[in-house]
């Protein structure tokens, strides 16, 4: 994926969440959560869609090999993720990265996916959509739960291993010094092997 594409689907989904006079971007964290670390948990099992209009459940869909998820919750997370994106990009990571908007609130949940999914496929290269997976409802609050919500303007960057199990987590803003961190260590951890794939799957 290109840098200028991944720039470009972080900006859009991210002002998105702003329409509407603001609703998405007060209803995403109406509730505060106390942040914390889930560094050995699990990631939560959760259900959502890409833009293809694929149902995505995380994280068996990046089950298998490393991969990191991008949150967000608000509006102003565009500014974070943004850096993050571009850090990516410069440094040519070789890793899954999922975008993973995460919009709580009944209203959205209820009235707005439609929109908020169409507009940014209006402003996504087609072949990107299946890199975006938006979160609603009681699926946005089990992660908002897992990471907190408190300072909502920084991005939650979460690395899994082949199981799931976060392994590397921040949310203190953009550092080129962690996302190198970052880097080395999803390069030091194994892909689930062929044998362990098929136990899973049966």
């Amino acid at each position: 994926m290109s840098q200028r594409r991944r720039y470009r689907k972080s900006i859009i989904w991210l002002s998105l969440l702003a329409a509407g006079g603001g609703i998405l971007a007060l209803t995403s964290c109406s509730s505060p959560i106390p942040n914390r670390d889930p560094i050995g948990d699990s990631f939560p099992v959760v259900r959502g869609e890409s833009l293809n209009g694929d149902a995505v459940e995380l994280p068996s869909a990046v089950a298998g090999e490393p991969a990191i998820l991008m949150v967000g919750y608000v509006q102003a997370t565009q500014f974070d993720l943004d850096r993050w994106t571009l850090g990516f990009a410069q440094a040519e990571a070789k890793i899954k990265v999922v975008e993973v908007p995460a919009v709580v609130g009944w209203f959205p949940d209820t009235f707005l996916q439609g929109t908020i999914d169409n507009g940014m496929r209006a402003g996504i290269p087609a072949e990107d959509w299946g890199a975006v997976v938006t979160l609603y409802g009681s699926d946005a609050t089990r992660v908002q739960e897992l990471t907190g919500n408190e300072n909502p303007r920084n991005g939650r960057i979460l690395l899994l291993d082949d199981r799931g199990v976060i392994r590397w987590f921040w949310d203190q803003g953009y550092s080129s010094t962690r996302l190198l961190e970052l880097l080395k260590l999803a390069k030091g951890l194994p892909a689930a092997t062929a044998g362990e794939e098929k136990e899973r799957s049966d």
